[in-house]
């Protein structure tokens, strides 16, 4: 088994996100669906871009990049693998990654498409509509996977939106069976209800084939997989299926499924909540860092759920409290590197 660099390394879409608040009726108009995540080409993402409101905010994100960056606040050693372009958009994602302490050194691409973006339209609800454009972010291929990174990481995530290129989906199992070829663990989020919708039967088989350790969902998104309005039965079969899956509850909390133990806990406390962007990721940036340091599930659910309640009091889904601070405000101890 290789040192221990990261605790947490994950593996992903970078992407930079565009927000701003819309007013009603912006969506209808615009024959959006709200609260879902719409693909667009180039040039809807510039038509979409030139009619947000004037105060937009443009900070990098994407999923695995979110759940980088709330490990590294969390006081955690997190790396992130993702592709930009050699471009401004692109100088702006790896300048904010690395202005959080985020190891972040993939080769930009210099030539076909640029750096993706998403414009991220959030109702006076904090309900999030995304409307993305993938660019060169669907670019990474798998010389972009480095053994020498993904042993020394003690948890590699990824996320499903990475199924979508083929050459992406090739990395994935790359970069899993690294993993497994150091004794490191494998986790992945099913990301999107359509997302599980395109590739229900590839998710099980990652899941069933062991290729895939720990599995990240919502409520919506683990009913889709299994294809049931049932959220006890829904458990059920994935407990079956995986070894360790952690479910997000929205305002009812979190629990995780473990060799046959189910355990819960509540949500952190959020009034109004501002921008839902986010929560998913800040979720798992907690809950993997606490397993990564040896907690126990119950600890590891109460730190995702805090950094969940953090990102979802404010626009954007990045932190912007002192996240190690955070918890330990709230008597959840962040334990020390495992060095092995």
């Amino acid at each position: 088994m290789a040192e221990t660099r990261f605790d947490v390394l994950t593996i992903g879409n970078a992407i930079v996100d565009v927000i701003a608040p819309i007013e009603p009726g912006f969506l209808d108009r615009e024959g959006l669906s709200k609260g879902i995540m719409h693909l667009v080409d180039e040039e809807r993402s510039i038509y979409l871009y030139d009619r947000m409101p004037a105060e937009k905010r443009q900070i990098s994100g994407g999923s695995a990049a979110n759940t980088a960056a709330g490990v590294a606040s969390l006081g955690g050693r997190a790396a992130f693998v993702g592709k930009v372009a050699d471009d401004p958009l692109g100088d702006i994602f790896a300048e904010d990654l690395h202005r959080l302490g985020v190891n972040y050194g993939v080769s930009r691409l210099r030539s076909g498409p640029s750096t993706a973006r998403s414009m991220i339209l959030l109702s006076p609800d904090g309900e999030r509509t995304m409307n993305t454009y993938l660019g060169a972010c669907h670019q990474l291929i798998e010389a972009d996977i480095k053994e020498d990174e993904i042993g020394a990481a003690t948890i590699t995530y990824m996320e499903g939106f990475l199924w979508d290129p083929v050459e992406a989906k090739k990395a994935f199992v790359r970069a899993a069976n690294y993993a497994h070829r150091h004794e490191r663990a494998a986790a992945f989020t099913l990301s999107d209800p359509f997302c599980v919708d395109r590739y229900r039967e590839e998710f099980l088989d990652l899941i069933r084939s062991k290729t895939i350790d720990y599995v990240f969902a919502n409520m919506a998104e683990l009913k889709s997989l299994y294809q049931t309005d049932n959220l006890g039965e829904a458990v059920q079969q994935i407990a079956r299926d995986a070894e360790l899956a952690a479910i997000t509850m929205s305002a009812e909390g979190a629990m995780v499924v473990y060799n046959g133990e189910i355990v819960t806990v509540p949500a952190f406390p959020v009034d109004p909540v501002v921008d839902a962007t986010g929560a998913g990721d800040l979720f798992a940036a907690g809950f993997l860092l606490a397993m990564a340091r040896g907690q126990e599930l119950e600890m590891a659910l109460r730190t995702g759920c805090l950094a969940a309640s953090e990102v979802i009091s404010h626009i954007g889904a990045r932190p912007v409290l002192d996240l190690q601070q955070l918890v330990s405000e709230h008597g959840i101890a962040i334990f020390e590197p495992v060095l092995a």
